[in-house]
């Protein structure tokens, strides 16, 4: 997560591009610094993935009691082969791409042809877990061409050049979930209008379920999401350059009903003093303070209408699983 020092990677059909210097190091600690000295302490969920936290995160999505990860990849296989081939040459564009898997499956349905004239840009604020999906992906698709962008995908998406080519844009993974209904609807309008005659954006939401099938998937029995979620102390601390101790701090996830949504937080179990050069005074917890470090809400079918209300956004195709767990929803722009 380096917001420092710009640079383009360049290898074979690969080529990385930082812009996080663009947001710069500056603002980075200024949004953190302002969450923790707020009144209901925040931490926002982008700054969980530095290397080890991708990783991580990764391993979550392998995990029995997981369920959207496999169940939004079941989804893509059935829905794979008519998507990927409306067109002979077009991009496909990853916001918060992380590892390759899903969009493995949607790549493997293109015509082996065509994929000489596929453009794949993926956006993540993880410069780790890029690197490491563009090699896995040119080894099994050797023919497509890589352009990635190291980026905070909602604040810089517009600096992606449009080639005229059609985009797909993937929004996957219920990643519009860690976000508020008003920043959702934000998030989707401006979406909106970066969408051309022959484009398509495809979002993961995930739907609501009995409750102890959330709740499971947010405190799995290995203890990897408490490992994750205790993470984006560490992640901080080299931001910021302060000194959380994570034992200090208890993985804390629950159902929020009223909010429709999983809500994780971090509880002190002690007492304890933060400093930090760039704080005013040191932060002070006690006992049983929470920081709240990620949403994740659940939808209706229904509610997903009122996000793209005067957005100019239609659904063109909703897809979901046999136990309508999760949905996949294809937007197309009212032109």
């Amino acid at each position: 997560m380096n917001f420092i020092e710009p640079g383009v990677i360049e290898k074979q059909k690969v080529k990385i591009k930082n812009l996080l210097p663009e947001i710069g190091i500056e603002r980075a600690r200024q949004e953190i610094i302002t969450g923790l000295m707020s009144e209901k302490r925040t931490i926002s969920s982008k700054y969980f993935y530095d290397e080890n936290g991708s990783e991580l995160f990764e391993e979550i999505t392998e995990l029995p009691e997981y369920y959207p990860t496999r169940t939004e990849k079941n989804i893509l296989q059935k829905i794979a082969p008519e998507l990927m081939n409306r067109n002979s040459s077009f991009e496909i564009i990853e916001l918060g791409s992380g590892d390759c898997s899903k969009i493995s499956i949607l790549i493997d349905a293109i015509q082996k042809s065509n994929l000489e004239h596929i453009n794949y840009i993926p956006l993540d604020i993880s410069k780790s877990a890029i690197e490491k999906s563009a090699n896995t992906l040119l080894d099994k698709f050797p023919e497509i061409k890589i352009n990635g962008y190291v980026a905070d995908f909602i604040h810089q998406l517009q600096q992606i050049p449009h080639s005229g080519k059609p985009r797909l844009i993937c929004f996957l993974g219920s990643t519009i979930g860690n976000f508020s209904k008003t920043e959702s609807t934000k998030i989707l309008h401006n979406l909106s209008k970066g969408l051309m005659a022959g484009d398509s954006l495809l979002v993961g939401f995930d739907l609501v379920k009995p409750e102890q099938v959330m709740q499971a998937a947010y405190n799995d029995s290995r203890g990897v999401t408490k490992k994750f979620n205790k993470n984006i102390l560490n992640v901080i601390n080299t931001i910021i350059d302060s000194d959380f101790d994570i034992a200090n701090f208890n993985h804390h996830s629950f159902f929020n009903r009223e909010k429709s949504r999983i809500e994780m937080h971090l509880v002190a179990n002690k007492n304890c003093v933060i400093n930090s050069p760039f704080f005013s005074a040191p932060v002070r917890f006690e006992k049983g303070d929470s920081i709240h470090t990620e949403n994740s809400h659940k939808y209706y079918l229904s509610g997903i209408n009122e996000l793209i209300a005067n957005s100019g956004l239609v659904i063109k195709n909703s897809f979901t699983d046999s136990n309508n767990w999760f949905a996949l929803v294809e937007f197309t722009n009212d032109l």
